[in-house]
């Protein structure tokens, strides 16, 4: 029973008990709020979901790399300074994986669930909520935090939509692989916009006639990722992978994504076979995105394949190339830095719904949102993490990409400001990891950094 002060307490509500939504729910009662979190399971599961637990791990046991000078490495650092339970479970679990951190699933969510069931600050309520509930995130004093994931159910789908627009969440990824482009070779590419003279704005990679037929070979002839049983494949002609265009016969490339025509390589004066346009991602010019090259190739066979076209022969691969379900939003038309929702203030967002690629960086979020929400409803001021911090680059890409083009991301050292020092590149990723956790700690006194509770 709740007692006298208990009542008293400022209260956080989150729907949504996975990775974000049990460490909002725990960064919340660090700060000193009452936590109310709903959970549907095991009143109904998603098409992925079977454990009644919290926190289920569905795709995969690891959380990748734990190496501190890697940016998902850095990322759990981070989490594990500002006192992350999910972090704390995951180390608590964790099986041989080399150098990546994974885990057992079942004790892992075993542990959660039992984490969260004893706080005495936090009430787990089994149950659906449908929509989003009257007045929800309406007042700032009253924050709601929504962390249903990828696969949020159709009708709160449908209340957020109300809310946000019909343009602002996405059900399905249609994502190409992006890479570095300090490990492009830059004799092979060159700068144009198709038609435009000058140096125009793409990279461009020309391919011979052999080259091209070499790429189809090898593409028809790849491995592909399934569909999940609860996917379809809703492919739209404006996305559609690469190896479906493909498949509809050996021109189809040249005539869509690899169009060669407006392109005439400046080395030679002449347009080749057919080109890969690759546009920048970022203000800084450090990462380029694949144009038109979403897929469903497995992550070693786009490895393989893509460094067959010229100038990508030693590319390093920010991101993979995807296509999966996956509810989130629009981030930059709908979010702030604080992950509140723009037209709702007292309403945020966490996890892969806030439009964040994998299991550390949706915890992360709910980290995020968790503290957050508990500075609005004690009264506090917010602040953000630093953009030179793993969370603040998350945030960063969040609020600050282009909306026409916004995919959900891993965190990757692309995301993050440039460096203000020339340095040989195997050095940048401890650089920038020593110097987040530098920006971290000092963050960390500000009310918003740190638990008052």
């Amino acid at each position: 029973m709740t007692g006298q002060g208990e009542r008293e307490r400022p209260t956080v509500t989150i729907i949504g008990g996975g990775l974000a939504g049990c460490e909002a729910a725990w960064q919340a009662a660090a700060f000193g709020c009452r936590v109310r979190l709903h959970e549907m399971k095991p009143a109904r599961y998603s098409p992925a979901h079977h454990s009644p637990s919290l926190a289920e791990l569905v795709c995969s046991n690891s959380l990748r790399s734990d190496l501190p000078d890697s940016a998902v490495g850095l990322l759990k650092n981070e989490m594990r300074a500002l006192g992350s339970l999910i972090i704390a479970a995951a180390q608590a679990h964790r099986v041989p994986a080399g150098k990546a951190l994974a885990v057992d699933r079942e004790a892992f969510a075993r542990h959660i669930t039992e984490a969260i069931a004893r706080h005495p600050h936090i009430e787990l309520i089994r149950g659906e909520v449908p929509t989003l509930p009257a007045g929800g995130g309406q007042e700032p004093g009253q924050p709601l935090i929504l962390s249903t994931g990828p696969l949020t159910t159709d009708s709160l789908a449908a209340s957020l939509t109300e809310l946000t627009g019909e343009d602002a969440l996405s059900f399905y990824d249609a994502i190409a692989p992006i890479v570095e482009v300090d490990s492009l070779d830059l004799n092979l590419v060159y700068r144009a916009s198709r038609y435009d003279d000058g140096p125009g704005d793409y990279l461009n990679c020309p391919l011979t006639r052999e080259q091209y037929q070499d790429f189809i070979t090898a593409l028809a002839a790849a491995d592909t990722v399934p569909l999940k049983a609860f996917e379809e494949p809703r492919y739209f002609e404006g996305c559609l992978p690469i190896e479906v265009m493909l498949a509809r016969g050996p021109d189809t490339l040249r005539f869509g994504p690899m169009k060669p025509v407006g392109l005439p390589d400046p080395r030679t004066g002449r347009l080749p076979h057919a080109v890969v346009q690759l546009r920048l991602e970022n203000q800084e010019g450090s990462l380029a995105n694949l144009v038109g090259f979403q897929t469903k190739l497995t992550y070693p066979e786009q490895k393989r394949i893509f460094r067959l076209i010229p100038g990508l022969e030693r590319a390093e691969f920010s991101r993979l190339g995807s296509i999966h379900r996956n509810t989130f939003v629009c981030a930059p038309k709908v979010l702030n830095q604080f992950l509140q929702v723009l037209s709702r203030p007292g309403l945020l967002l966490a996890g892969q719904l806030s439009g964040v690629e994998g299991y550390v960086e949706s915890a992360a979020t709910g980290l995020l949102a968790g503290r957050n929400a508990a500075c609005l409803a004690l009264g506090l001021p917010l602040s953000a993490p630093p953009p030179d911090t793993a969370n603040g680059a998350l945030l960063r890409h969040l609020t600050q990409s282009e909306p026409r083009h916004f995919q959900p991301s891993n965190v990757t050292f692309g995301l993050f400001p440039p460096v203000d020092v020339r340095l040989p590149k195997r050095q940048r990723g401890s650089y920038r990891a020593q110097q987040a956790l530098l920006s971290l700690a000092q963050w960390q006194t500000t009310p918003s950094g740190r638990p008052l509770g």
